[in-house]
């Protein structure tokens, strides 16, 4: 098994502005009226068994046989208020500039209406962009979304800054494992079923890595001042 990791190019200054601004981020207390909101995608591959797995037994989980049918590609977007221990992950079929400007209007409309500024941090793809607002809904709308944003972008090679990364990971680890899900219907059945027991758990991140630390244990990434 081969570990794979995103290594920053050493002193470089777009690396640093963008890891020190998502960290300043990071360390705001809580505000209900800009609430500090994190989002990620993951691609999931749609496998059918070909076969009847075999059932769980005692100490062991399901034996799948190795062949299995592709029933193609989904995109699972997450996205994570970190303070208040709140997540929601749901499937779309594609990963376009219309799906994320509608999840983003969800995101503004449905869950946080009250809020004066939604403070969202994400990596800088190229469908991550307010942009994309004016592609999806009339300008007067996509204006309104965009004023209600304020966007932060971790830096390139710096996904490990993207704390909706880490509910990613736990949600490979808790709901989908080694699993074959067959359709996008069932993973967001599944997908919903993790939201709701992790939220109802209260389960958020106490995010500890400051600019400090950045200062002095990643010190090789900062330009060199002469």
């Amino acid at each position: 098994m081969k570990t794979c990791w995103c290594i920053p190019p050493e002193q470089n200054g777009a690396f640093v502005a963008a890891m020190e601004d998502v960290l300043a981020v990071y360390s705001l207390p809580y505000d209900h009226q800009k609430p500090v909101v994190c989002m990620d995608e993951k691609p999931y591959q749609l496998l059918e068994n070909v076969r009847e797995p075999l059932p769980a037994q005692p100490g062991s989980t399901e034996k799948y046989d190795n062949e299995y049918k592709r029933n193609g590609t989904c995109s699972i977007f997450i996205f994570t208020e970190p303070l208040a221990g709140w997540r929601d992950a749901e499937a779309l079929p594609q990963r376009t500039k219309l799906d994320w400007a509608h999840k983003v209007e969800w995101l503004l409309e449905e869950q946080y209406p009250e809020a004066e500024k939604v403070v969202l941090v994400m990596d800088n793809l190229n469908t991550h962009n307010t942009s994309s607002l004016y592609e999806a809904f009339p300008p007067e709308k996509a204006f309104y979304l965009a004023q209600r944003l304020e966007i932060h972008y971790t830096p390139k090679h710096g996904s490990w800054l993207n704390i909706a990364e880490c509910e990613l990971s736990s949600l490979a680890a808790q709901c989908l494992g080694s699993r074959r899900i067959a359709d996008i219907e069932l993973l967001n059945l599944e997908l919903k079923a993790w939201n709701t027991r992790r939220n109802r758990e209260q389960k958020g991140v106490d995010w500890q890595f400051t600019t400090a630390d950045a200062r002095t244990k990643l010190k090789r990434l900062y330009p060199i001042v002469i």
